[in-house]
């Protein structure tokens, strides 16, 4: 860490989830300043189970006189409990604290990767509370009081927490208890199917997603209700081959730079058999709350259509796991008359090439120095 850069630990218990037994707080982060200043503006920037305390943007926009909260919720690395309400309410104490512990004015929202549809929950429910309840829950009362920021800001971000799940997630199972269990007629590691993939083969490989996504959204509420009638609330199970989007595959399909062939895990078909990937581990409740196409609210677009504050959209032409057409999604889905959509280089978490980090946030530091 650069020694123009302070950085303040930052821990809070949340309104609905206390200081653990063995002592750390739920909500925990690093705050980002330029040495020895007070700023008043400031961003924060959270994903749903990633540890974003030590965010790569924070040194960057502290070095341009901003302060930056890199801010986890209760669920950092613990994805298979994650349940959104609570996640919005830990979002909350973040912003609170910028505004009343650190004298920030104005709050800049970051969405970076998974989390840009987490942070547009936060900005579409802060501005009007529009969430329900996780099926077989209450909601509490502390997310219909959330305080709303005055930007938002979209950084190589999928479109919403299903919808990457769904376009990434292997139709050619059979048998969600069997991973090696195989339709050969819908994989795409198959060469009968290509690549390149036919517009047929899309189609049919498209619908067989979505189809499985609603498939286990049917048999995690049947096994809730089940479940109930034995006396329990919930359960774990797992969810494999979840790295099988054919663009990793098909440079033809949604054209980019990024290299083909290539996944965030590495080769994806190597990737997609073993048991690393998105959405290993769930409750039902957790399913539901987070990856359900019918059922989560942590879909992107309907949260987008309800941020009215000034947005940016940015996008690296060569991630691997992010596509121009996201960012083209999230940019048309935004209600905010004043929304900015800009493509540069680079890779997803902007480690390549050299320099890159520095050019994002300069691009962030001049759209919003114009705007304050």
């Amino acid at each position: 860490m650069s020694n123009d850069v302070d950085r303040e630990f930052v821990s809070l218990e949340s309104p609905t989830a206390a200081r653990n037994g063995a002592g750390f707080m739920p909500c925990q982060g690093l705050y980002h300043t330029p040495r020895g200043k007070r700023p008043k503006v400031a961003f924060i920037a959270t994903h749903y189970n990633v540890d974003f305390a030590e965010h790569y943007l924070g040194e960057y926009m502290a070095r341009r006189g901003f302060g930056y909260l890199g801010w986890n919720t209760r669920f950092r690395g613990n994805e298979a409990f994650f349940i959104l309400e609570h996640a919005l309410i830990d979002i909350g104490a973040g912003v609170r604290w910028l505004r009343e512990t650190a004298g920030v004015e104005q709050v800049v929202l970051v969405g970076n990767s998974g989390g840009g549809s987490l942070m547009a929950a936060y900005q579409s429910q802060a501005a009007t509370p529009n969430i329900t309840a996780t099926r077989g829950l209450t909601l509490p009362e502390a997310v219909l009081n959330l305080t709303p920021c005055d930007f938002y800001i979209s950084l190589n971000a999928h479109g919403g927490r299903p919808e990457v799940l769904t376009a990434w997630m292997d139709p050619a199972i059979t048998d969600e208890r069997d991973p090696t269990s195989n339709d050969p007629s819908l994989s795409m590691f198959n060469p009968d199917n290509g690549p390149p993939y036919s517009e047929d083969f899309i189609r049919r490989y498209r619908a067989a997603q979505e189809a499985r996504n609603h498939r286990i959204t049917d048999w995690a509420i049947a096994e809730l209700e089940r479940l109930a009638k034995l006396g329990m609330q919930d359960r774990a199970f797992n969810m494999y081959r979840t790295w099988a989007d054919p663009r990793l595959m098909d440079g033809r399909l949604d054209p980019s730079e990024r290299q083909v062939g290539l996944c965030y895990a590495g080769d994806p078909k190597t990737a997609n058999f073993s048991p690393r990937g998105i959405g290993l581990t769930n409750t039902c409740r957790t399913w539901l709350s987070m990856w359900s196409l019918r059922e989560s609210q942590c879909r992107g677009a309907p949260h987008l259509g309800r941020i009215r504050v000034p947005s940016l959209v940015i996008q690296s032409m060569a991630d691997t796991g992010v596509f121009p057409s996201d960012a083209r999604g999230i940019h048309a889905a935004l209600a905010a008359e004043d929304r900015t959509l800009e493509f540069m280089g680079g890779d997803h978490y902007l480690v390549e090439p050299e320099g890159v980090r520095d050019e994002a946030a300069d691009r962030i530091a001049a759209w919003l120095e114009t705007r304050l």
